[in-house]
């Protein structure tokens, strides 16, 4: 889905994090408009994972601002920004091992955004229709701890859908897949952008970010380094230089 063009709904200014002498982010300039899907790629240590934590609250930046529907909640906990819109995925998996999947999607669907309203039944209903929309329908009273890795992929996405977000946050949901899983992952990608949710997508699959995302931005020690169409980002010469390589920035170029 395009983007609009009103306001940013997340807008972050000089967003900075400083872990000891290391600055994870050195001044980070990104908004993402209402039913855009943005890319953010760049190399290991680029600060992706950081951004990702900063914008969904788990941890506190250093300095800069983060801004949503135009206010300000850079210093508004974890659960506030879920509350507000906010649902993210870890790149490290982080499922409720001893709880089923419907269980583990049913606290999703209790403390997101429309979770203030449900009862456990209602819950636990909305997370059943999660569940079978990412294709964990016949692995519903699995338990967590029992899933293999694409599913346990899949599991993360449907906790962090269950919070009905306006912003989706995905933190490398496609890494380990084999190229069939990727498919049907971006596959669903691209439905959950068709119903009109925003997407922030952090991927080191090329293939992927080439093909669900509406614009690019790429990191590089903790900068912004280019922002634009994936056309447009795979023919800078600085992130050829920084990310891609040369042969690889030919194979992946769109068409």
């Amino acid at each position: 889905m395009p983007a609009d063009g009103g306001a940013p709904l997340l807008d972050v200014r000089g967003l900075k994090k400083q872990f000891g002498g290391l600055a994870a982010l050195a001044g980070v300039d990104l908004s993402v408009r209402r039913g855009e899907t943005l890319g953010v790629i760049g190399p290991n240590g680029a600060g992706k994972t950081t951004l990702v934590s900063c914008i969904g609250g788990s941890i506190r930046p250093t300095a800069g601002t983060i801004a949503w529907k135009g206010g300000d909640i850079t210093s508004a906990p974890s659960h506030a920004r879920g509350r507000a819109g906010i649902a993210r995925t870890f790149q490290v998996v982080k499922p409720l091992k001893q709880l089923s999947v419907w269980d583990n999607v049913a606290v999703g669907a209790m403390f997101g955004a429309g979770g203030r309203g449900r009862s456990t039944a209602e819950a636990h209903a909305h997370a059943e229709a999660i569940v079978r929309r990412v294709g964990l329908g016949a692995r519903i009273d699995h338990r967590a701890a029992d899933l293999t890795l694409p599913d346990l992929k899949r599991l993360e996405l449907a906790r962090a859908l269950a919070m009905d977000p306006e912003l989706l946050l995905l933190d490398e949901v496609m890494a380990g897949l084999n190229p069939r899983e990727v498919e049907l992952a971006m596959d669903l990608i691209r439905s959950i952008a068709a119903s009109g949710t925003t997407l922030l997508v952090v991927e080191h699959v090329m293939k992927a970010i080439v093909g669900i995302s509406d614009r690019v931005v790429v990191l590089h020690h903790g900068r912004t380094i280019a922002d634009g169409t994936p056309r447009e980002v795979m023919e800078r010469t600085e992130v050829i230089d920084a990310y891609l390589g040369r042969r690889y920035a030919q194979r992946v170029k769109p068409t």
